[in-house]
């Protein structure tokens, strides 16, 4: 059987999204780096974001493809996605589902973010697998019905230990936890801290793509 990820209608998507990416994300992180060299000082996450504006902000191909091939394998019924953006992870996950089962839950801060996702699902025709929450994510992420056997997080690095914390009740038995990591941030430093204690119930590895994705099972 063919995969979705490589369907027409999904490769057509992510191409042009990844376009977005080539064109933007660079002076997005530049924005920041001389606002930083401005100031003497880093920036904080919600000071960078906002520097970041529209920008995708997105995982580089070769990790989408990690996700696709980590969400057949596991066939889950249920996967949490913190931070869609424009949904470029968003569409390597539904994609995955599309072909082995499951649903998808994701969020989405900025609500011109969120609708662009939403667009972009539909375009793929992956939109009915997938339900987009609007709003800080500590809030839409409350409720859930059902155990979560995948956690993907891909947004604000200073909140995945405030996110895995908020959903670490919910995980199912042997869970994956999948955070995409960023290079020397030290705002990652308490998450990677906490799944890498094999007393927090985890057994952590990072997996060297792109910057760097922490890869974590969920074992007690």
């Amino acid at each position: 059987m063919a995969s979705t990820l490589g369907s027409p209608a999904v490769a057509a998507v992510l191409d042009r999204l990844y376009a977005k990416v080539a064109a933007e994300d660079e002076p997005a992180k530049q924005r920041v780096h001389a606002r930083e060299l401005e100031l003497g000082t880093r920036l904080s996450q919600k000071q960078r974001y906002e520097l970041y504006g529209d920008a995708p902000l997105a995982i580089k191909r070769e990790v989408g493809e990690l996700l696709y091939l980590l969400t057949v394998i596991r066939r889950p019924r249920m996967i949490v996605e913190f931070g869609a953006s424009l949904g470029i992870s968003t569409l390597h996950l539904a994609a995955a589902l599309r072909d082995c089962g499951g649903m998808l839950i994701t969020t989405e801060l900025l609500s011109d973010k969120a609708e662009a996702a939403q667009r972009n699902l539909a375009d793929a025709g992956l939109a009915d697998l997938v339900e987009l929450r609007t709003g800080d994510a500590l809030d839409t992420l409350v409720h859930l019905d059902g155990e979560v056997d995948i956690l993907f997080l891909d947004g604000r690095n200073d909140l995945y230990l405030d996110i895995l914390r908020l959903l670490e009740p919910r995980l199912a038995s042997a869970a994956l936890v999948v955070a995409d990591l960023n290079t020397e941030d030290p705002d990652l430093t308490p998450y990677l801290t906490h799944v890498r204690n094999p007393s927090n119930g985890y057994i952590s590895v990072e997996v060297p793509l792109d910057a760097g994705v922490e890869l974590s099972l969920r074992v007690s």
